[in-house]
């Protein structure tokens, strides 16, 4: 298969990093193209990155100058690390302008003709492309955007459990890793010997906006939201990378707790079935021990692409309760960004 030339953008961020590392090397995407704010254009990426990895900056790259954003870069897809004001100002021209862009960023998410894709739990939703192209006018652009990093892993395990046993309301606790929070993040004074309940204005409603589009499903060109309640509070814990979060979980249709781990380690879904290159085999991993998931022992899971579940058991509320973990700037963001353009690739989308 023919590589496609492909560009990061927000390259020297910690996500933008996250990218680099990941694209380095990769079987379908040649990267081409890092561009970033003009006060990194014009130097080498080794010049211009404070490289914060614990694996080493990817030699092929350290050489190759970093370039101003612009509608003509020497790409065919984008991946997008820009910071939220940045993505506003410059994803819908660049998609204007013909490139297909894969975002992290924010601001598109819950607009109506973007898929917002988990490809494991939505495939179907890159039917919303057709309606993106014909409202918008665009030829051959287009936005493809991926989760909020903590939505994710819960939606990842709730996506198998709401397909065979409805689900109807969910309690939702994060624990945040301060990567989350980009380089340099939160505050060492704020962080050590801290938790800090609260993330942005924003983030507890994104873990239900975000995550009911997800789960819902797209019929007769509309989305159907998921309508699962949920209730979510956000929290900052010092840990580097890996965010937990803690749920509750009430069924329309109540299985045993053997029903549903079952339904977790058989499911199978299209990016594990096509084997695409970034996909964790299995996507989900549940662990029997009483006290996993970890961050710090179950990140790295599936190379940091897998969503690692434990902990499960009744619930004296609801119905269940369990923990569910994922790497956020992995699977999370970066990671998760390059596994929805491998699914369109492999389905000749691109």
């Amino acid at each position: 298969m023919n590589k496609l030339k492909v560009g990061v953008l927000g390259a020297t961020g910690a996500v933008g990093q996250r990218f680099a590392q990941l694209l380095s090397h990769h079987p379908y995407f040649d990267l081409t193209v890092l561009a970033a704010s003009g006060r990194s254009a014009g130097k080498t990426y080794r010049e211009a990155t404070h490289w914060i990895l614990t694996d080493p900056m990817p030699s092929e790259l350290a050489d190759l100058t970093v370039q101003d954003m612009s509608t003509s870069l020497d790409c065919q897809l984008l991946f997008s690390a820009l910071p939220t004001d940045q993505a506003q100002e410059w994803e819908v021209p660049l998609a204007a302008a013909g490139y297909g862009l894969f975002t992290n960023a924010g601001p598109h998410r819950m607009d109506a003709d973007v898929p917002l894709l988990l490809p494991e739990v939505n495939p179907g939703h890159l039917a919303m492309l057709l309606r993106q192209k014909e409202q918008r006018g665009w030829e051959r652009g287009f936005i493809v955007a991926n989760s909020n990093c903590t939505a994710m892993p819960m939606v990842m395990a709730l996506a198998p459990l709401v397909t065979q046993f409805g689900v109807d309301a969910v309690i939702a606790n994060s624990m945040q890793a301060i990567s989350g929070a980009g380089y340099p993040g939160v505050p060492s004074l704020d962080m050590i010997d801290n938790i800090v309940p609260f993330i942005g204005e924003s983030e507890e409603i994104k873990m239900s906006e975000e995550s009911n589009k997800m789960l819902g499903q797209w019929v007769n060109q509309e989305l159907v939201s998921a309508g699962i309640a949920i209730s979510a509070h956000c929290n900052r814990v010092p840990v580097s990378d890996g965010h937990t979060v803690t749920l509750s979980v009430r069924f329309k249709n109540k299985p045993s707790l053997d029903d549903i781990v079952a339904a977790w380690q058989n499911w199978q879904p299209l990016p594990q079935q096509l084997k695409l290159p970034s996909a964790p085999q299995p996507a989900l991993v549940v662990r029997s021990e009483s006290n996993r998931p970890q961050p710090r022992l179950d990140r790295n899971t599936g190379r940091g692409m897998a969503t690692v579940i434990g902990r499960l058991r009744p619930c004296e509320v609801l119905d269940v309760r369990f923990v569910t973990l994922a790497h956020n700037t992995i699977r999370g963001a970066a990671g998760g960004s390059i596994l929805n353009a491998e699914l369109m690739y492999a389905q000749g989308m691109l």
